[in-house]
């Protein structure tokens, strides 16, 4: 069934919003550093924040503070590490994961493009720059999670190393619970697969999810072309909250 573009404007009324960072919120690069976060978006996620009462989180694979660096100097409720890194969380990496990443640094070293990001509670291996890189970056990647216990989670252009114990769709739910939250709809908005759980949670919740980006098979139910057209889309959203 072909997706809504785009999900009507008062989507947000009497909701609890849900935001991906790259390639939501702000484009992708080549290098996660390498972002670019416009003043505009500033300026509209403090708008959106007051006029949601405080009911946004940025929900994204980046570490928590990562987040926060870039938004500075907008306080923002953030899951970071894909939801697993959250205010009360504790947050740890296995024991074995140190031996793990040495397979992943291997993989970098042969081939330039490739990027290992460490995170509090895992790693990212990104072969953007290294797309014929892709079946050598997996097979570390899924090697690497068997000694550390973790969980490899496929993205765009990346291969993500996280603990089985949460994802997007978990941090949707957990805080979905809080008072803060109670008798909302969640309305997720993200572009990559480590984003389904997020719109399969938030619809299975009363709410909905936004796609953002090409159509593809999706838990969401709305879609919208790309990072500008998320802001024209949020702005507008904005003006019609009260």
């Amino acid at each position: 069934m072909p997706l809504i573009t785009p999900p009507p404007p008062t989507l947000l009324h009497g909701a609890s919003l849900f935001l991906d960072f790259d390639g939501t919120l702000v484009r992708i690069a080549d290098r996660p550093g390498d972002i670019r976060v416009e003043h505009r978006l500033l300026a509209l996620l403090e708008e959106l924040g007051s006029k949601l009462d405080g009911r946004l989180t940025v929900v994204s694979g980046r570490a928590s503070a990562d987040v926060l660096a870039w938004l500075h100097p907008l306080r923002l409720a953030v899951a970071g590490s894909h939801g697993l890194e959250r205010p009360g969380m504790p947050m740890s990496r296995p024991p074995a994961f140190d031996e793990g990443l040495q397979h992943l640094r291997q993989v970098e070293a042969r081939h330039p493009g490739v990027l290992v990001e460490e995170k509090p509670t895992g790693a990212a291996l990104h072969f953007r720059q290294a797309p014929e890189a892709e079946d050598e970056c997996r097979t570390a990647a899924e090697h690497a999670a068997a000694l550390a216990g973790l969980q490899v989670q496929p993205g765009k252009m990346v291969f993500e190393l996280k603990p089985a114990s949460g994802d997007k769709g978990t941090a949707v739910r957990d805080i979905m619970n809080e008072p803060h939250h109670a008798g909302r709809r969640p309305i997720f908005i993200g572009d990559d697969l480590t984003d389904e759980h997020g719109f399969a949670m938030a619809r299975g919740l009363g709410g909905a999810g936004i796609l953002v980006g090409e159509e593809r098979t999706t838990a969401a139910i709305y879609r919208l072309a790309d990072v500008p057209a998320v802001h024209d889309w949020l702005e507008g959203a904005t003006e019609t909250l009260s």
